[in-house]
């Protein structure tokens, strides 16, 4: 098995966010609620907790649940995991309260539009075809500040139909294990 310090995937820097304590808030109420995706050992983690070691000077790090070798998904190719342009942050950044997705408008003066979190994800499924749902996980850089004043957490999202190395019940599971995290974030 692989540790977090033997997976600099799983070891994320704060080092440049000018509102540290506020990112590391915000990610906290995502632990265990998003997977996470690590590209150096091709696994996705849905059973993790988040460290802030003092030996690791201003670094999270993530650590997958050694007793729930069930929790993670071996054999999942970067392939399978794409950038979405979606961005999770917390509503004052948006001059509102709660969570709230950013949804990046092709044209116009205005890049994205914010709406509340559940609500944008269902929009965003509504104009994807069924059996391709969106699907958020998180990588290494995927939280970030949002004009250098708010975190941001940057979504990824995982294409079932690219994970022909795992068995339909092993992605059947993905996909049941990240819509159910997904449902509970409030």
């Amino acid at each position: 098995m692989t540790s977090a310090t033997d997976n600099k995937d799983l070891v994320w820097d704060l080092d440049l966010f000018n509102q540290r304590q506020r990112a590391v808030d915000f990610v906290m109420r995502f632990e265990n609620k998003l997977c996470v995706y690590s590209d150096s050992v091709r696994q996705l983690y849905t059973n993790y907790n988040i460290f802030f070691p003092k030996e690791e000077n201003r670094r999270l790090v993530i650590l997958p649940n050694p007793y729930a070798h069930h929790d993670i998904f071996h054999s999942v190719p970067e392939e399978a995991i794409t950038p979405t342009g979606l961005a999770v942050v917390p509503g004052d950044a948006v001059g509102k309260q709660g969570l709230h997705l950013l949804i990046p408008f092709r044209s116009g003066k205005t890049r994205y539009r914010a709406v509340p979190l559940q609500a944008g994800l269902r929009i965003v499924n509504q104009q994807r075809a069924a059996h391709t749902p969106l699907l958020p996980v998180l990588k290494k850089g995927d939280l970030r500040e949002l004009e250098a004043r708010s975190p941001c957490l940057h979504l990824h999202s995982i294409h079932l139909n690219r994970l022909l190395q795992l068995s339909s019940l092993e992605v059947k599971g993905i996909q049941q294990v990240i819509l159910e995290r997904l449902a509970s974030i409030k």
